[in-house]
This record gives C-alpha cells, structure tokens and sequence, in this order.
C-alpha cells in the first residue's frame, strides 16, 4: 500500500522564525503555461497562530475548497499579489517575466520578509535571503497559500476576460491550449489577452503561403 501523502506544513517556517528570519514569506505563481493571460504570482506571510486547515498545492483542491481557503488565507496572513501581462510575459520571455512577478508580489507585502520560500528552482530578485523548494507548494504551508490566492486570483481573472471576449471559453480552460481554445482561435483570430511569443499564437498570426 502507497504511503499517505504528507500535507503542506509550517515546519520550514518555524525553522526560519527559530532562525531569528522574521518575517518569512512563501511565493508561487500560476499561469505559466497558458496561451492567453497573465502570470499572477502571490507572496504571503502566514500568521503562525492562524495557519489554516486545509493547505494543499492548489491544483489538488476542488475550485469549492480554494475559493474557501482564499477568503480565510486573505483574511488572516499578509498577501501581495503581481500580474506579468502577455505584453511583458512577450517581451520579457515567460521565465524573465514569471521571476519579475514574484520579485513584484514579494516587494508589496506590508513588512519586507527576512526570508521568502519559493517553489520550484528559481529564485527571483526578491533583495533578501531566498531558498527555492521543488514541490513547495505541496511542502511548504506558506507557498501552499499562496499557491491557492493566486489560482483564484487567475481563476477569477480569466472568467472576467470570458465575459468580455465572448466566444474563446477563456472561463472553462483559463487560457490553455485546449480544443476548444484552438478551436476558438481558428474561428475569431488572436485578441489582445494571447501571447504572441507562443509558438500556437505565433503560427496563428503568420500570413498563409
């Protein structure tokens, strides 16, 4: 029989408060790999008295359980967000882009953190001790919250942008190269919200031979 998965705990936190790292902040992104939108990247600094239950990589919640942890984690922690628009994300390449989002969210937090943890092996320009942490987001309580408010924060977006570009879906696949997505573009072209660094947009936009 499989071992139970661990959850996302605050050990890495109490290590660095022990550590005299005070405050210490977690940092995620989502919306790396779509084709339409931006990256939105989140810091935030949980409250050790107030560390919710529940915390888990976001992509292993139901929709219903992030937006609950989202109202509790922005109610209780301190929270920072920062959005790389297609625009930057296509001047910039996604990688630059994502790394000068979370430097951004990471920068708006009300107290400047000692430490940040952030998930995976990229560190950003953040001006403090940083660690990346492969699978963070499913380790670390800290990068789990911010995994979470800045899927919904996406979430959200991306819904709002369906309303306003009828027809692409963008609420049902958030800007990922679905079927329906690509079935979309066949039909109504590029809009301003897609990214035209990548290579599925990029084709889109050639002039046909």
């Amino acid at each position: 029989m499989a071992e139970p998965r661990c959850k996302p705990d605050f050990s890495h936190e109490r290590a660095a408060w022990a550590a005299g790292e005070v405050p210490v902040a977690g940092a995620d992104e989502v919306g790396r790999g779509p084709l339409a939108g931006p990256v939105v990247a989140c810091a935030v600094v949980l409250d050790p008295e107030r560390v919710p239950e529940g915390l888990d990589d976001s992509k292993r919640l139901s929709a219903a359980q992030r937006e609950r942890l989202f109202e509790v984690i922005c109610a209780t922690a301190e929270v920072s967000l920062a959005f790389a628009p297609p625009a930057r994300i296509d001047t910039h390449n996604i990688r630059q882009a994502t790394l000068w989002a979370l430097a951004r969210a990471t920068a708006g937090l009300p107290r400047a953190p000692r430490l940040v943890l952030v998930d995976g092996n990229d560190l950003p320009p953040v001006g403090c001790a940083a660690r990346a942490i492969i699978g963070g987001d499913g380790l670390v309580a800290s990068i789990a919250a911010a995994s979470i408010v800045a899927k919904v924060t996406r979430d959200r977006l991306m819904a709002s942008l369906g309303v306003a570009h009828p027809g692409y879906g963008f609420e049902r696949h958030m800007g990922y190269g679905t079927r329906e997505h690509q079935a979309a573009l066949a039909e109504l072209g590029v809009c301003r919200h897609h990214r035209t660094s990548f290579a599925p947009i990029r084709a889109r936009m050639l002039p046909a031979e």
